[in-house]
């Protein structure tokens, strides 16, 4: 049995392989609440010119800020998403906001939830890749109970993950 799984392991790693070889034009993170938490949605990831178009539409949250950022990796499974690790920080820089001259890769600021906990963002991000050696496919997608303060190293003070969903290449 262990050799059926071995291959099975190796052709989806072909697959992976494979798909990030083409130009990956789009990408999606699901977000599955974090326990306790009953945050969930979708970030769409599209190639335009000028850079990766972001998406989010997320419901389940409390009114008002909550930081929004790309983690080193698409691994959900901790009860608190914890094993997404930090921030996806390719190229070493310091914490910042998503305009901000040096930033992580992932460091998008923050979601704006309405009264009914209801959040849209959309923005064009030159930082990001679909399909770059410092791709985010593969990564994780995690909302933070609280505002990022767009300084604080290296999190931004975003408080305790809410929501977590890893970023997969999606149909275009």
């Amino acid at each position: 049995m262990k050799a059926g799984i071995l291959v099975v392991a190796s052709m989806m790693a072909v697959a992976i392989v494979s798909a990030q070889a083409e130009s990956v034009t789009k990408a999606i993170a699901v977000l599955s609440p974090t326990k306790g938490n009953s945050v969930s949605g979708t970030v769409t990831f599209t190639k335009v010119d000028g850079g990766v178009k972001i998406v989010a539409d997320v419901a389940g949250l409390t009114p008002g800020q909550h930081g929004f950022h790309i983690h080193e990796f698409g691994d959900c499974s901790a009860p608190d998403a914890t094993s997404a690790g930090g921030h996806f920080n390719p190229h070493h820089m310091q914490h910042g906001g998503p305009d901000a001259t040096a930033r992580h890769a992932g460091d998008f600021g923050n979601l704006e939830a309405d009264a009914s906990g209801k959040a849209h963002y959309e923005r064009v991000d030159a930082t990001i890749s679909l399909d770059r050696a410092d791709s985010i496919i593969g990564h994780g997608v995690i909302v933070h109970a609280s505002p990022d303060d767009l300084k604080t190293q290296p999190t931004g003070n975003a408080g305790a993950r809410v929501a977590c969903g890893a970023i997969g290449v999606a149909k275009p």
